[in-house]
This record gives C-alpha cells, sequence and structure tokens, in this order.
C-alpha cells in the first residue's frame, strides 16, 4: 500500500513539474520566433511589410494562448499545445521564406 501511495504521488510530482516545462517551451518558441524577425531586420533581408505581417501573426498567437490560459488556470491542454506549435510552425516557415526570398531593403 505504500509503495503504490509513494508511485501516484512521484508520478503527480512529474505531471506538475512537467506542466511549467510545457509552458517555458511555448515562450521560448516564441522568444525565438521574435529574434529571428529581429535578425531579418537588421540583416534587411525582411522588408517593413513582411516584418508588419510575421509581427501581427506572432502577435496574434500571442492573444490566443494568453486566453487559452486564462481559461485554464494558467496552463495550455495539450490540444492548445498543438495547435499553438502548428502555428509556430507554419509562422516558421513564413519566416525562413520571407527572409531569402530575393526582396531586400
Amino acid at each position: 500500500m505504500k509503495t503504490t501511495a509513494a508511485r501516484i504521488a512521484a508520478a503527480l510530482l512529474a505531471v506538475t513539474l512537467a506542466v511549467p516545462a510545457l509552458a517555458a517551451e511555448v515562450d521560448r518558441r516564441q522568444a525565438s520566433q521574435q529574434a529571428r524577425i529581429a535578425e531579418g531586420v537588421e540583416s534587411g533581408q525582411l522588408t517593413p511589410r513582411e516584418t508588419a505581417r510575421l509581427e501581427r501573426k506572432e502577435a496574434r498567437i500571442r492573444r490566443e494562448i494568453r486566453r487559452d490560459r486564462a481559461e485554464n488556470g494558467g496552463t495550455l491542454t495539450p490540444a492548445e499545445k498543438a495547435s499553438v506549435n502548428r502555428q509556430e510552425n507554419r509562422v516558421s516557415r513564413q519566416i525562413y521564406r520571407q527572409k531569402h526570398d530575393a526582396q531586400h531593403l
């Protein structure tokens, strides 16, 4: 009986510690995307119009994350996290394409 309770407590602790790590992953991804956009601006690879479009998309994702966390007590559900990840993947590809197209300042 004690070992079962200990296992349950250990599993609960592991889940509790993993939740902030998932939140940190989403925040880290957001920061990385912003840094890539900033690098594109500094290097002249992104035009002002491209930058504005990418920033709007990132802001939309940030608003969605904030809204989802507010509804769920500060965390994202696995489905919400997957949705955010898909959106970030899409924006990441757009950042790459915009930085590597023939348009420069």
